[in-house]
């Protein structure tokens, strides 16, 4: 297996301290955001071989193992991530397979630059992905019934915001839901502004459920995606409860640690919440205009003691292993790539000892072992 030395994003939007906190390293100062591991392009894990995406692409079916390639192609499908959120990410959603094939391809043939600020597709994956709290972790997850979110922008009392509460009666649903979030990002952005600012006094004299809009307008005053976010259903994680985010869900995290796995994909398209470019018509042709209840997972547990966190794709899938002292070794070899990330205790893998926020990269068929006190989470795909 291979120890992993990992890159640290540091986004504006990073905590400062969360991840330095459980690498018992001394915080910078500066955001770090997300420390990700895998064999992504723009920040892969480095190995005493070399780059792991070096590393996959000089023997793809040794380091994945055959049923794998056949099914995913040559590459690793799926990225692992400790993410740190200190500040509200953007409200985002992202596309599904056949729309980000179909995104990817007609941006490259319209020549638009692979890093240009108004590029929708990166490339030609999805991205499903599921985060993994290990602290409480806040987000907003899918659309609120219409008449929810309508009470809950009502109770702002701000005049301008009348007409949206008046359309989020109407029916059905889903076209409601269209037509408020449309009017919002197509509305006169000074206008807008002036919207925002009354909702978030409004929203800070209220208190409560409704403070959280207060502090997204504190991150992103006279961002429509302020108004937007009280379409959502608010969530809040505990530690070892997970979230799974599917094709045209939108959301956003709000703020803490947690585990974050997905698709080995960069594809997002941003609602607000952000400086960055929001396509609009695009945005509206991938959202799910679906009244949802986020569904938080928590892991079911195997016999071997793996606890496993279901989801209804498979490039990737998520487990942990909570080892209480004097445990038997658990054999996790598999016919899969996986990464091992410990995040409590000393646990070993094979003859690796890791402490928390250290991992390693097991290649398909190595034989491997747990042992030792710890939690780690074990990431794979199923082929």
């Amino acid at each position: 297996m291979d120890r992993l030395v990992n890159t640290v994003r540091p986004y504006a939007w990073g905590s400062t301290t969360a991840i330095p906190e459980l690498l018992g390293t001394t915080p910078t100062g500066e955001p770090q955001a997300e420390m990700w591991m895998g064999a992504h392009p723009g920040a892969p894990s480095r190995t005493e071989r070399g780059p792991l995406n070096e590393v996959v692409d000089a023997d793809p079916v040794r380091e994945l193992g055959a049923a794998a390639v056949e099914k995913f192609g040559p590459h690793l499908p799926f990225l692992l991530k400790l993410l740190a959120a200190g500040a509200p990410l953007s409200l985002q959603v992202h596309p599904d397979l056949a729309q980000a094939k179909a995104g990817f391809a007609a941006e490259e043939a319209a020549g638009v630059p692979i890093d240009a600020g108004h590029r929708n597709y990166k490339d030609a994956n999805h991205k499903p992905e599921l985060i993994c709290a290990l602290t409480p972790f806040n987000g907003l997850c899918g659309f609120r019934d219409p008449v929810e979110a309508a009470d809950v922008i009502a109770a702002l009392g701000v005049d301008s915001l009348k007409p949206y509460v008046d359309l989020l009666h109407a029916h059905p649903e889903e076209a409601a839901l269209r037509e408020v979030l449309t009017a919002l990002l197509s509305a006169d952005r000074e206008e807008m502004a002036h919207t925002v600012a009354e909702a978030a006094a409004a929203a800070a004299r209220l208190s409560g459920a409704h403070a959280v809009y207060a502090g997204l307008a504190h991150h992103y005053p006279s961002d429509p995606g302020v108004i937007a976010a009280m379409l959502l259903n608010p969530v809040q994680l505990q530690p070892g409860e997970a979230l799974f985010l599917g094709a045209g869900v939108p959301h956003a995290y709000i703020d803490g640690l947690g585990v974050e796995i997905m698709a080995n994909s960069d594809n997002v398209l941003r609602c607000g919440l952000t400086p960055k470019h929001v396509d609009v018509p695009e945005l509206l042709r991938i959202v799910r205009f679906e009244p949802t209840e986020p569904a938080v997972l928590r892991p079911e547990a195997s016999p071997s003691g793996e606890e496993v966190y279901d989801t209804p794709i498979d490039e990737f899938r998520l487990s942990r292993f909570v080892r209480a002292q004097g445990a038997a070794p658990t054999d996790v070899t598999a016919t899969t790539p996986q990464i091992l990330l410990a995040v409590a205790g000393r646990p070993k893998a094979g003859e690796t000892t890791l402490a928390p926020g250290e991992s390693v990269f097991v290649p398909a068929g190595e034989t491997t072992e747990l042992s030792g006190e710890g939690t780690v989470f074990r990431a794979t795909v199923v082929a």
